[in-house]
């Protein structure tokens, strides 16, 4: 028996158990007792090792713009670029740390391999910040800015935010599936569980991140980079011994085909590509397009795999044969990519936050009283403060009420959730670029415009609703598509599938970045000031925030085209 966990039944002896969980072990290899293993319990130990994982990574990436422009002296167009380059790297790596947990090692074992690897990455980068110190004492005074780093010092800031990256890869995407594989979809009860476990699971990442990142945030700008980054290295250590402590009460999925899902769902692929000029008899396998599972705009991909499932079935020549199960597994892995890729739109507006809204507050009045002012990045937390009221209200007011009307387990579909977050981003955009506008009506007003360096008498809570915005949305995009890329994927690929929710965002930071760097060529040269100049005050960021509205609308009417089309894979599922 092959298992997705490392771990093998055959390796113990299976007593009988009633309360079995069907296609599950626990850590001797022996069918998982439903009254023993998984459940809240064995959650509680994988959601607080992801709140560690994700206090350690929001403490780097909220405030990295900061260390760029700042430690490293980058401009803002390029710090910009940089953490979004890096950010889309780190989500797009999950893809190959989840192709690793669901073909080799299994997602308990990479989880603690991903552990180990972000404990040294976040290890190097506290050497990073060490290093000025160590190598030019006369760069210890308060204008940092004016030294040129040492080049050791950036070569190994970014070799170890690549190593942070490839650790992430595997860590994010084995934690979400790995926890929500500790409830049995075919239990009722446990069933309702687990719709529940990705909002709380949500909530729990936001509520721990959102005190971690502020503490960091401020300790970064006030006192030290050093401090700042050893922090997290020190999270990750802690996450890495709770995650092993609660070894012994986990669920641990297996599966009985022996063929792994990467070669089941790619050998229909190679067959439909190797057979699609082949001579077929004239008729088509209605067993297979007459379940109501194929959308009309995908019907030409699934005619192409019929096709090549057909030739198989007739020719009856010495090759791999797919089975009609196979081509199903194909199809649904098919049916995402129009989600996929209508929420990129979603991910450009949500890499922002990372970036500009910061420069933007660093240059407003942040002082909360005498001799204290807020850290720019520190306004993060107010999407975290969105995310939890907000799950709060939809968890325990919102879906019960829904589901009294619609009968359906989570209150609404899966896409419905996930197209009111992109409608509600959207909507963000067009009060960032308000509140953008005022700013700079203010620096002309109190004739600031050429004096960057300066405080604009405008206070930084005009960014407040923004965030809140950017909080509300996430509740219902970012769960839902954590959700509906879980369930809608082969079980084999559950790490899988999650892998392709962070990719969304992962090639959004690209897009982001190329989005910037293009406007930047376009908008500035010759004496010009782009939309993103070092002075914010002659910048145009209001512009970009328009121009993302814009876009946020078109996204938003695609998502739906396709979302009206797209039936679920699952028919139980909502």
């Amino acid at each position: 028996m092959a298992t997705t966990s490392g771990f093998h039944a055959d390796d113990a002896e299976t007593p009988l158990l009633v309360n079995a969980v069907e296609g599950a072990v626990d850590y001797k290899g022996r069918p998982a007792s439903r009254s023993d293993s998984g459940g809240w319990r064995s959650a509680a130990f994988i959601i607080g090792v992801e709140v560690a994982e994700r206090s350690a990574y929001c403490g780097i990436v909220s405030n990295l713009v900061t260390f760029l422009t700042g430690q490293l002296g980058q401009s803002t167009a390029t710090a910009a670029a940089n953490v979004n380059f890096w950010d889309g790297t780190a989500s797009l790596l999950p893809l190959l740390g989840a192709f690793v947990a669901d073909s080799f090692l299994g997602r308990y074992r990479t989880i603690a391999v991903a552990s180990l690897l972000y404990i040294l990455g976040l290890g190097l980068l506290t050497l990073s910040a060490v290093l000025p110190l160590l190598i030019d004492s006369d760069c210890q005074t308060n204008n940092i800015v004016s030294c040129s780093p040492p080049q050791l010092q950036v070569v190994l800031f970014f070799f170890s935010l690549y190593v942070i990256a490839v650790a992430q890869g595997g860590h994010k995407p084995c934690t979400q599936a790995f926890g929500a594989d500790q409830f049995d979809g075919q239990d009722p009860e446990e069933c309702k569980a687990k719709s529940s476990f990705f909002n709380w699971w949500y909530f729990s990442l936001c509520a721990g991140s959102s005190v971690t990142a502020s503490i960091l945030n401020y300790i970064q700008d006030n006192l030290s980079w050093v401090l700042g980054f050893g922090i997290p290295c020190i999270a990750m250590v802690i996450a890495l011994v709770v995650f092993l402590l609660g070894t012994t009460t986990y669920r641990y999925s297996v599966t009985q085909n022996q063929k792994g899902p990467f070669r089941r769902i790619g050998s229909v692929f190679v067959s439909a590509f190797s057979n699609w000029k082949r001579t077929t008899p004239n008729i088509m396998p209605t067993e297979v397009e007459s379940d109501g599972f194929v959308p009309h705009h995908l019907s030409n991909q699934f005619k192409f795999l019929n096709k090549a499932l057909l030739a198989q079935n007739y020719l009856k020549e010495d090759r791999c044969v797919c089975t009609i199960a196979e081509v199903e597994e194909a199809k649904a892995v098919l049916r995402l990519f129009p989600i996929w890729g209508t929420c990129l739109i979603y991910a450009i507006v949500f890499a922002q936050s990372l970036t500009f809204f910061t420069k933007q507050g660093a240059t407003m009045e942040r002082t909360i009283f005498s001799g204290f002012k807020i850290p720019a990045a520190a306004l993060q937390s107010f999407i975290d403060i969105g995310i939890l009221a907000t799950i709060l209200i939809y968890d325990c007011i919102f879906v019960p009420i829904a589901r009294n009307f619609t009968r359906k387990p989570s209150g609404i579909t899966m896409l419905q959730r996930i197209g009111t977050g992109i409608f509600l981003s959207s909507f963000s955009m067009v009060v960032a670029a308000l509140v953008e506008t005022k700013r700079l009506k203010t620096a002309q007003v109190y004739d600031l415009v050429d004096k960057p360096s300066e405080t604009i008498p405008m206070s930084i809570w005009w960014l407040v609703p923004q965030y809140l915005l950017y909080g509300i949305s996430d509740v219902f995009t970012m769960v839902g598509l954590q959700e509906f890329f879980y369930d809608q994927v082969p079980t084999d690929l559950r790490s899988i599938g999650l892998a392709l929710y962070l990719s969304v965002f992962g090639v959004g930071s690209f897009l982001s970045s190329f989005l910037v760097s293009a406007i930047e060529r376009v908008t500035g040269g010759d004496g010009r000031d782009s939309w993103f100049s070092n002075n914010l005050n002659r910048a145009h960021l209001d512009y970009f925030y328009w121009l993302l509205a814009g876009l946020s609308a078109v996204g938003f009417a695609a998502y739906l085209h396709f979302a009206r089309s797209y039936i679920y894979n699952r028919r139980g599922t909502m």
